[in-house]
């Protein structure tokens, strides 16, 4: 998992970018949206890479055949992302996932530079948090537009007043169980190795534990993908070509270790740990059976 470290510079750069200038950002009055729309190209993801990432998330590489996973749109879309926030005047440290809504209008050939586009393109500020909407399209010359992907970050706003309590989201008690999904503090290691995202509260347990968790929690992105896996084999007949969409909400850190498992009611999924409990995960998918 360390030789794909080199791949993951961009990424570094841009976090330690975010997180150099978060200190002199200053509270708005009003956040300029939509932001402008940046354009980007960038080498096609190694091969290596790309089979490593899927077999780590429980999918089968031949599966793929030469096309990427849309859910890998992290790895090369976090650096672009960054650059439509670095105007935005809110503390980024302070910013959780919150979601996303992933579109996937064809598969995204491997082999080709990647044609990127993104966008700020809502802020919704209560005064107690700032929900930030960002939009990013990865296409390539043969599949333009291929997967499109709204990120949800959530920036919890210093003395800003508490929200009205809500009900936590549960497993429901009639959903069927597709497939468990046990991870270990490895997980959160060699996710990190795999695609950038090297938040220490998913790696390191010291500054998880300062951080007031037991010990390291699962990037949330990670849970997905294991969940989007899972779904391919049990749910797709091992085609992950049938997955059109999928709108998802982070709504639990998932502490390490764990043994989860996922579940199906209609067209949702959720990650729990048993029908009635918290989810760490909810969300509605769109499939397109064909063949």
């Amino acid at each position: 998992m360390r030789r794909h470290l080199r791949h993951q510079l961009p990424i570094l750069r841009a976090v330690l970018g975010a997180a150099l200038t978060a200190p002199f950002r200053s509270r708005p009055t009003d956040a300029q949206v939509p932001g402008p729309v940046v354009r980007r190209t960038v080498p096609a993801r190694a091969p290596d890479l790309v089979r490593d990432y899927v077999r780590h998330c429980g999918g089968d590489p031949a599966a793929y055949g030469t096309d990427v996973p849309a859910h890998l749109f992290p790895q090369w879309g976090f650096p672009l992302l960054a650059s439509t926030l670095r105007d935005v005047p809110y503390d980024l440290r302070r910013a959780l996932n919150g979601g996303c809504r992933m579109e996937i209008a064809r598969p995204l050939p491997g082999g080709e530079p990647l044609q990127l586009e993104a966008c700020l393109e809502s802020v919704d500020d209560d005064g107690r948090r700032a929900v930030l909407e960002n939009r990013i399209t990865t296409g390539t010359a043969s599949a333009p537009a291929a997967v499109t992907a709204w990120m949800y970050a959530v920036v919890r706003l210093p003395g800003g007043r508490k929200g009205p309590k809500k009900d936590k989201p549960v497993v429901p008690a009639t959903a069927t169980p597709l497939a468990q999904m046990p991870v270990t503090p490895r997980h959160g290691r060699h996710f990190a190795l795999l695609t950038g995202d090297f938040n220490p509260i998913h790696w390191l347990g010291p500054y998880a534990r300062w951080a007031g968790f037991p010990s390291t929690i699962l990037h949330g992105f990670a849970t997905l993908a294991y969940a989007l896996e899972a779904l391919n084999r049990h749910r797709f007949d091992g085609d992950p070509t049938q997955l059109t969409a999928v709108d998802v909400r982070f709504t639990r850190p998932l502490v390490l270790p764990a043994s989860p498992s996922l579940f199906v009611e209609d067209g949702s999924f959720f990650v729990g740990d048993a029908p009635g409990e918290e989810a760490y995960l909810t969300a509605t998918f769109e499939e397109s059976r064909h063949g």
